[in-house]
């Protein structure tokens, strides 16, 4: 046809999506990024906190709170803090705070089809312990998707933002950090992460969760390669 030029694959239109083709580890945070923010599942968590801290204490509730926040401002978590300051046995801690109802979690087959598209590894790193953690998939279905879960005994109670926590997550897993993407609710969780050469994604959940906690590192857009609200359909979104 008179005037009819094909489109050569050059002048094709750039594909704009993120690209992951250099990923193979899959690295996600777990409370409030495997599962939704505004689920309540971390508020139940929280209370028991507060709780724990209380009865350790021997003090009122408003008291405990404000020594529950005060020690995961300084210390990374409320645990850490408890361990460092009172030589606390962390076992009964763990067991406590993390028997919640999970009764209202329900299977998510679209986060698992997000998840299983993915190629290589998928592994959960999380400041919790691996046995809320198994309890968290099992519930919406995901067990049977992920390699390996490094919990805080894993990581020696050295929590994120620590960047021993990161070295020490390198180390069991084995991998370069350049091959591996972090996924997380807290911002200044992936600062080291982003140190390291890992592609970040902060979750933005706009939660009160996500805002408290250590004041450093401080999280900017520098140390963010990637935003989202949305776990599942940015998964789905990718370039893999």
């Amino acid at each position: 046809m008179a005037g009819h030029h094909p489109v050569k694959p050059s002048e094709k239109a750039a594909d704009l999506r993120p690209d992951f083709r250099h990923v193979t580890e899959w690295v996600f945070d777990l409370d409030n990024t495997l599962y939704r923010a505004d689920s309540g599942l971390f508020a139940r968590i929280d209370a028991r906190m507060t709780e724990f801290v209380a009865k350790f204490l021997n003090t009122d509730k408003d008291a405990a709170r404000a020594v529950q926040k005060s020690l995961y401002r300084e210390h990374g978590t409320t645990l850490n803090g408890l361990i460092k300051l009172h030589g606390m046995d962390p076992e009964p801690y763990l067991d406590f705070v993390h028997q919640i109802d999970l009764s209202d979690l329900k299977p998510d087959g679209a986060l698992a089809f997000a998840i299983e598209r993915l190629p290589g590894r998928r592994h959960v790193f999380t400041n919790g312990c691996a046995r809320h953690a198994q309890r968290i998939l099992d519930r919406q279905g995901l067990s049977h998707l992920f390699e390996s879960i490094w919990d805080i005994r894993t990581l020696g109670f050295v929590p994120k933002p620590d960047a021993a926590a990161y070295r020490t997550i390198l180390a069991h897993g084995g991998f370069a950090p350049g091959a591996a993407a972090m996924f997380d609710d807290i911002a200044r969780n992936l600062v080291e992460a982003h140190a390291l050469g890992m592609t970040t994604v902060w979750l933005n959940t706009d939660s009160a969760w996500a805002r408290q906690g250590p004041e450093f590192p401080v999280a900017s857009a520098g140390h963010i390669d990637h935003e989202t609200g949305d776990l599942t359909h940015f998964l789905g979104a990718i370039r893999i």
